[in-house]
């Protein structure tokens, strides 16, 4: 399956050709566009000549800071998620030998691979849930009681990033966190 979630050819491709790229945009997707979360890895391998974890996460910080912060920048906190991703690369690196691949493809049930998930940096429970949906919906990895891991996120629909397929599942999805969110701004105000 090709990946469409960057909304640009070049960096969908990317998604499509190395899985950490898969992994960094679910890492940048917080307080900035889905779209431009998921062109991260692209903009990084433009840039630093490869997305290899160990050599990410052996970039000197401050150097490393300085290309995710070029315009544009990976991400609208720019040092904060270039030394998030070192964080992220150094555990892919030691954890998993430097192959991502193995975060999902040894758990063997739902539930396992949710706590994988959450032991990455800058994952919490809920972005842990919408990567276990993406991986199921995007990649195929279904382990045993993915959907039960997976919550609401694992539902046919336009919940999060792990729907979008093209440009209109893009629109379909972000009009339903709209919809979230002026929810969650009623009840608040009550």
């Amino acid at each position: 399956m090709a990946f469409h979630i960057a909304n640009e050819p070049a960096a969908d491709q990317v998604l499509d050709e190395y899985p950490f790229a898969v992994l960094v945009g679910m890492m940048l997707d917080q307080q900035y566009g889905m779209e431009h979360a998921f062109r991260g890895g692209w903009k990084v391998l433009g840039r630093f000549g490869n997305l290899d974890p160990a050599a990410i996460a052996a970039a000197e910080p401050e150097a490393f800071k300085e290309l995710c912060s070029q315009t544009p920048a990976i991400h609208r906190f720019p040092g904060s998620m270039a030394a998030r991703l070192q964080e992220l690369s150094a555990l892919i690196e030691t954890r998993y030998d430097g192959d991502v691949t193995r975060l999902w493809t040894e758990p063997t049930t739902g539930k396992e691979l949710l706590k994988r998930v959450q032991e990455l940096p800058g994952f919490g429970k809920q972005k842990a849930q919408i990567f276990v949906a993406l991986l199921a919906k995007q990649l195929g990895v279904r382990p045993e009681g993915w959907e039960a891991a997976a919550g609401d996120y694992a539902l046919d629909g336009y919940r999060s990033v792990a729907d979008v397929v093209d440009a209109d599942s893009l629109s379909k999805v972000r009009e339903f966190k709209q919809q979230k969110k002026a929810a969650a701004k009623a009840a608040a105000a009550k």
